[in-house]
């Protein structure tokens, strides 16, 4: 072999360095030939030219692989090693601080997540401290005293003068008994209607109060969280602050009374302090007041219905409650419900058999016994005192609950001798025009409401709600709620259009002495001229109560005989939103208003007696506006309770346009025309307006004088269905008109309350507004009234009387006073499909009377049946859709029946 090719040795500082410095060579170039430090390299020459490094390619190749493994390695060690360093800092770091967080030993959002060590500690510190704190409260809060309910007071009301009115409530209805008092039928429908883990928890479920939040959270039916420990704790404290610091008291003594004092204890407690309604505290003193019998002889059937009290007399006791939705009706649907349900419980928990539970539901309801609360209640004082809570919870944000716990001095504004002077009035009209016995089909179920107030303050002076609590007429008259108004709302519509004028003379007001059409069956048109459209599909023709060619009249004239058309189409000249706006700028409530309907004008709305009274007292007021209230001061302990100021005064309207009102409706009394003409008996200046719904439904007088607003209302209502009854033929008369009846309360009860009251006359009405007849109206020349007479024969045919019809003198004056271009002004349907003078409109009865009807002692206005009904869409051939009675039910003082 030659020299050359043989394998060079290999240099001593080749290995690791030798390949890292071959792998660190540009690639393609080839390997240098190692190098030995100690000796030289031989190096070769001759005809070869430059030598190859020794071992070749492949040797080279192995060299750089071997060369770049050891890099990494040697890169990866160096980085652990900062790595660990690293480290080694941040744990002395750690150990500087006494929590490890955010942690230093990871990057990024991994340093914010806590550890399990972190989570576990801070849970386990938490409970201890809770625990602490929990023994800590335990130890400190006392057990209450179960007598600490005794102590409970009267509610004492008082008359204006301050003399007691009645005394409600207190320790006079309480008696303990013990647990062998109670039967087990009443301990088993407690515990399954309210607390069915009762005989198992520690005194409170924290899964009834979870399930309580998430329902509420959800908008679901509110259920209650509390156990039966817990209101049985609940029941003691008497100031029942919903505060965090009572919750937190109350669940803390809840958690000891559950530890410590023995489940019958606890039921006895519970049973002994719960209110029952009927101011009764405990069981024994309901079982008296609902059934007289002593509580352990209830049956399962009582028991049920007094267990289903627990869950809130108020809405639950079938005498009915406080509040919009607490009428006897609703609360005794509920109670039966209620009962029903609970039975049926028993059943499900184990605590009744299946058979029981038909036995009693085939038994029926149980019977209750009249309340003696309401034969202590008797006459107005129970509506006086109903009227009073109302306010009270109201203004003082006081729950029924509460206000039954008794101890507060209601101190109200029913002046005592104008009360008994509204009763006299009431008691005087009913029995000289009603006769149940000999009339019963007309004259039985007929009711009176009424209210007065004061028109400086807007204090409530006195009520007739019906004949009394103890005479089992429980629903307040004077609140009345689903009766329309009538014509006693025309009114507004004149005080709007004289504030805001018509679509033609805003913002100028209108004129009271302008004309409008006042014929029967008008065609009723909107600002654009166009027909408001019927039931039918044909144009909407307004009713009046006769069928009589009035002509154009002015609206002194309409207000003074009652007349709907010109109001109807005044409305609509003026605009629905104005009118709305004045009778809630007076005091009428919003919920109260019935909007759907042309008839809105002619008083389909259901504003209470109240509410009436306190409204018109606006215009005698000069437009100044107060809101009713029953109670001027309430002293709670011998403190006296906010909110129970006089009302504040705000402007209703214009002066100028309450008086130009107060000159209209003055007219309605004093012309010898005038719907109110009974009122002149006053014998003082006086100014009101009668009205009369569709058949004769209901029934109403509104009137003032300078000091005193007085609303009576007149109606029938069915007592099993509550829906409002025909008064057509009560009293012996054809049918029945503001004018009548309560126009004679009306005056009776005045001459009355303002005998010891100076004679005052109104402000002097200026004259106001820009007089603008409706479109069509003639204008006024000579020749006018002679182009009435020619032709009055013509048309008329040989066999029509003129004693029967009036359309002999019909025709002629609308052809004399209609421009063909006119489409206000209607030629057609004038008399009603030709009936008779209101009695049938194309066949349909539309509630009118004969022209000028039976006058049985002043029954009919002025002679001329002029009252009008409110009916809704009365067309061509008859239709009605108006539903007096079954309008909004919240017309009531305080909103809602209330």
């Amino acid at each position: 072999m030659s020299e050359h090719r043989r394998k060079p040795s290999q240099p001593q500082d080749g290995g690791r360095a030798a390949a890292r410095r071959a792998a660190q060579q540009p690639a393609g170039r080839r390997a240098a030939p190692p190098r030995d430090t100690h000796s030289t390299t031989e190096m070769l020459s001759g005809s070869h030219g430059e030598e190859r490094p020794a071992g070749g390619r492949a040797e080279a190749r192995r060299a750089a692989q071997r060369g770049a493994s050891g890099g990494s390695r040697r890169r990866g060690a160096e980085q652990a090693g900062r790595g660990a360093g690293r480290g080694r800092a941040a744990a002395a770091q750690s150990d500087d601080r006494f929590l490890n967080y955010p942690r230093s030993d990871r990057d990024g959002w991994r340093r914010f997540v806590p550890s399990w060590k972190l989570v576990g500690g801070t849970c386990l510190g938490f409970f201890a401290l809770l625990v602490a704190g929990m023994g800590v409260a335990f130890a400190w809060v006392d057990e209450p005293d179960p007598q600490k309910m005794a102590k409970a007071q009267n509610n004492v009301f008082y008359w204006s003068n301050g003399t007691q009115l009645a005394a409600t409530g207190g320790e006079r209805n309480r008696q303990a008994v013990s647990i062998k008092d109670i039967p087990q039928s009443m301990q088993d429908a407690v515990i399954a209607a309210e607390n069915a883990s009762f005989e198992d928890d520690w005194g409170v479920d924290p899964m009834g109060i979870g399930r309580a939040v998430v329902n509420m959270a959800m908008g679901q039916e509110t259920q209650g969280g509390s156990t039966i420990t817990q209101q049985y704790v609940k029941n003691l404290y008497l100031d029942q602050d919903q505060t965090i610091k009572r919750k937190f008291t109350e669940l803390i003594i809840s958690l000891k009374v559950g530890a410590t004092v023995d489940k019958d204890e606890v039921m006895e407690g519970y049973l002994n302090t719960a209110y029952f309604g009927r101011d009764a505290y405990g069981i024994q003193a309901a079982s008296q007041a609902y059934f007289a019998v002593d509580s352990k002889d209830l049956s399962a059937s009582q028991s049920a219905f007094l267990a289903a009290l627990l869950k809130g007399p108020n809405l639950y006791n079938p005498d009915g409650g406080l509040g919009d939705n607490a009428s006897r009706d609703e609360n005794r649907e509920r109670a039966e419900i209620r009962w029903s349900w609970i039975l049926d419980r028993q059943v499900e928990v184990g605590r009744m058999t299946q058979a029981e539970a038909d036995k009693w539901k085939k038994l029926g309801f149980p019977s209750l016994t009249e309340s003696e609360q309401a034969t202590g209640l008797g006459g107005q004082k129970g509506y006086l005192v109903e009227t009073a809570k109302k306010y009270v919870m109201k203004q003082a944000d006081i729950t029924p609950e509460q206000l039954a716990l008794g101890g507060y001095r209601i101190y109200t504004t029913f002046d005592e001798e104008k009360v008994k002077a509204m009763e006299k009035a009431v008691n005087k009209t009913k029995k000289a025009f009603l006769d149940a016995k000999q009339r019963p089909e007309t004259d039985k179920f007929v009711q009176f409401g009424s209210a007065s107030v004061d028109v400086d303050t807007g204090a409530i002076v006195a009520l007739y709600g019906g004949d009394g609590w103890d005479k089992k007429h429980f629903t307040n008259n004077a609140d009345t709620s689903g009766v329309p108004v009538g014509s006693t709302w025309k009114p507004y519509v004149l005080a709007a259009a004289m504030q805001h004028g018509t679509y033609k003379t805003a913002p100028t007001g209108l004129s009271p002495l302008s004309k409008y059409n006042a014929n029967d069956l008008i065609v009723i048109r909107n600002q654009n001229g166009d027909p408001i459209p019927g039931k039918n599909g044909q144009p909407f023709r307004q009713k009046n109560e006769s069928d009589k060619a009035y002509g154009y009249v002015t609206l002194r004239e309409a207000m003074e005989k009652s007349i709907n058309t010109p109001f109807v189409q005044l409305g609509m000249d003026v605009g629905h939103e104005h009118v709305a706006e004045m009778a809630k700028d007076t005091g009428i409530l919003e919920q109260s208003m019935d909007q759907n309907n042309a008839s809105f004008y002619l008083g389909t709305s259901t504003p209470s007696a109240i509410r009436m009274a306190d409204s018109y007292a606006t215009f005698a007021a000069s437009g100044k506006h107060r809101e009713p209230y029953s109670v001027k001061k309430v002293l709670d302990d011998g403190k006296k309770v906010a909110g129970f100021e006089q009302p504040r005064a705000t402007r209703a309207m214009d002066p100028e346009v309450a008086d130009n009102v107060t000159d209209v409706l003055k007219n309605v009394i004093e012309s010898p025309e005038g719907t109110g003409k009974k009122a002149q008996k006053l014998g003082r200046p006086a100014a009101g307006k009668t009205g009369t719904t569709d058949k004769n439904k209901s029934a109403w007088f509104v009137g003032y004088t300078p000091q005193l607003s007085t609303a009576v209302t007149l109606f029938r209502t069915d007592p099993e269905s509550r829906k409002l009854l025909s008064m057509n033929g009560t009293g012996g008369v054809p049918s029945i008109h503001g004018g009548d009846i309560p126009a004679e309360v009306w005056t009776n009860y005045m001459i009355d309350a303002l005998k010891d009251e100076k004679i005052e006359d109104f402000p002097t009405a200026i004259p106001i507004g820009e007089k603008a007849d409706g479109t069509g109206a003639p204008s006024p020349t000579p020749s006018a009234t002679p182009s009435r007479t020619p032709s009055s024969t013509p048309s008329a045919t040989p066999s029509q009387t003129p004693s029967k019809t009036p359309s002999p003198s019909v025709t002629p004056s609308q052809t004399e006073s209609c421009d063909p271009f006119d489409w206000a002004c209607d030629d057609d349907g004038q008399n009603g499909g030709n009936g008779n003078a209101g009695t049938d409109v194309g066949g349909t009865d539309t509630g009118g009377t004969d022209t000028g009807g039976t006058d049985t002692g002043g029954a009919t206005d002025g002679g001329t049946a002029t009252d009008g009904g409110t009916t809704d869409g009365t067309t061509t051939e008859g239709e009605t859709d108006g539903k007096p009675g079954n309008g909004n039910s919240n017309g009531g003082l305080f909103g809602g029946g209330g």
